[in-house]
């Protein structure tokens, strides 16, 4: 399953029975940058319940890292500016 969020793409996937993670993508496909290594996704968080766990804990780790900046393609942040 995966779900849009501010710029990108949170995929909910069961790593084991009721074993529930997330990872975050760019929905424009870049890279994510976090302390200049760029990473193509990210799994995050802890082996949740469910999957709906697995997507806020996703969405709380955009919110809590400023990763919303990364979700605007390039392109964008230029038009924008």
């Amino acid at each position: 399953m995966t779900c849009l969020y501010d710029g990108f793409d949170i995929e909910s996937f069961e790593a084991g029975r009721g074993l529930w993670h997330a990872r975050i993508r760019r929905s424009d496909q870049q890279p994510l940058v976090i302390d200049g290594i760029a990473f193509a996704a990210l799994d995050v968080g802890f082996a949740w319940h469910d999957r709906e766990a697995a997507i806020a804990d996703a969405k709380s780790h955009i919110d809590r890292f400023g990763l919303r900046s990364q979700g605007i393609s390039n392109g964008a942040l230029h038009a924008a500016n």
